[in-house]
């Protein structure tokens, strides 16, 4: 990219002055390190030799015995060691104190998302979920700035799978993340079954709903403890669980764990960085679908799988969803044939809900929308096709 827009040089110039100050913070370092380690080594061995002239000074006048001067220094050799390392403790110990006050640095940072005094409990809630008049301004937000969402109307029935579309930054992710209180809303209120999500616990709430993003998280963990998280009476292997576990690697089309080195017991690796982009994605979506949730939340988690994947994903998963409510953020024209109905996000509201077919008939923008996502689609396929006549 900086090759691209010309500005190699002056990258290089501003890593070449960083690498600089650091190299000179990394000698200041090692300086103050010697420093130390002459004074830790020098002071017991200069203190030796003191010793070692006063003891054979005072042998020689007969005021100490041989065999006193030997237990003197075979007592001060064995208990140099012990001294000096407190030395060490002491260094280890101003480490220590760092890392924990940075640990509690993040305990301590206050959350605004926090649970109610007397929460809410749904055993089974059938899956309404409703945006009432939501409006949503992110924190750090200037107040010149206006609300990202600005009076969002939206009800999804039970069972219903709606798709939510939208120009790139129009607020399609903010709205997703809502639904599960990774922000509250600025005004209005998001319902689930007519109950402001608000009211319920975070752990109840979240074990409603279940999302799936773009952007897919695994954790260092074995690749069925990833797709079973969402489902703790799974926590010990059982028949059922692997039957959940199964199920959801199909749907998300995951049999390539099959091909791991231990299968689905293979440990991912922080991140999942020793997976593809597409590998994680498909495991995160392995999870979603294992939550088995009331409704689910989808932010285009099939970006970066090839077109053929892509189908056979979208295949399973109206199975899936005939029997799920759930909200997908569209990036590509073929997520929106997953979905009963379709919501246009615009200037930071719903301006038209519908089925596919009559918005593009009716809604002139819904059409320009659309036909922005298939460029971006003959985009992605072009780029697959590239890189497979690489590999060939």
């Amino acid at each position: 990219m900086l090759k691209a827009f010309g500005r190699g040089g002056f990258a290089l110039k501003n890593f070449s002055q960083q690498a600089e100050d650091l190299r000179g913070t990394e000698i200041e370092k090692a300086r103050a390190i010697a420093g130390i380690w002459l004074w830790l080594l020098m002071v017991p061995d200069v203190a030796f030799a003191l010793c070692l002239v006063a003891g054979v000074w005072l042998a020689a006048q007969g005021e100490l015995s041989v065999g006193g001067l030997v237990a003197f220094f075979a007592t001060a050799t064995v208990l140099r060691w012990p001294v000096e390392s407190i030395g060490f403790l002491l260094s280890m110990t101003f480490d220590a104190r760092t890392a924990t006050d940075r640990y509690f640095d993040v305990l301590d940072a206050p959350n605004s998302i926090t649970d109610p005094d007397r929460p809410v409990t749904l055993a089974a809630p059938p899956g309404r979920l409703a945006f009432e008049d939501v409006h949503f301004r992110y924190p750090d937000s200037p107040a010149r700035f206006p609300d990202l969402l600005d009076g969002v109307n939206l009800v999804l029935q039970p069972g219903e799978t709606m798709a939510l579309v939208g120009l790139t930054g129009s607020g399609k992710s903010t709205l997703t993340a809502l639904t599960t209180r990774l922000y509250d809303v600025t005004q209005g209120k998001v319902t689930l079954d007519g109950v402001d999500v608000r009211a319920f616990g975070r752990e109840d709430l979240r074990g409603h709903l279940a999302m799936a993003f773009e952007d897919a998280t695994l954790f260092s963990a074995s690749v069925r403890d990833n797709v079973l998280l969402g489902r703790p009476e799974f926590a010990e292997r059982s028949a059922a669980a692997d039957a959940a576990l199964e199920e959801a690697l199909q749907v998300a089309q995951a049999g390539f764990v099959r091909d791991l080195p231990d299968g689905v017991d293979t440990l991912v690796g922080e991140e999942g960085m020793s997976l593809s982009g597409g590998q994680r994605q498909r495991i995160a979506l392995a999870r979603a679908v294992a939550a088995k949730p009331a409704v689910l939340v989808l932010d285009d988690p099939l970006s970066a799988l090839d077109v053929d994947t892509e189908s056979l994903v979208e295949a399973a998963l109206r199975e899936v969803l005939a029997s799920t409510t759930a909200l997908i953020v569209a990036h590509r024209p073929s997520t929106v044939t997953l979905a009963d109905r379709v919501a246009l996000l615009e200037d930071g509201r719903i301006t038209a809900v519908g089925r596919h077919s009559e918005l593009l008939r009716t809604n002139e923008h819904y059409r320009f929308v659309i036909s922005s996502l298939e460029d971006e689609e003959r985009r992605d396929a072009t780029r697959q096709n590239a890189r497979e006549e690489a590999a060939r």
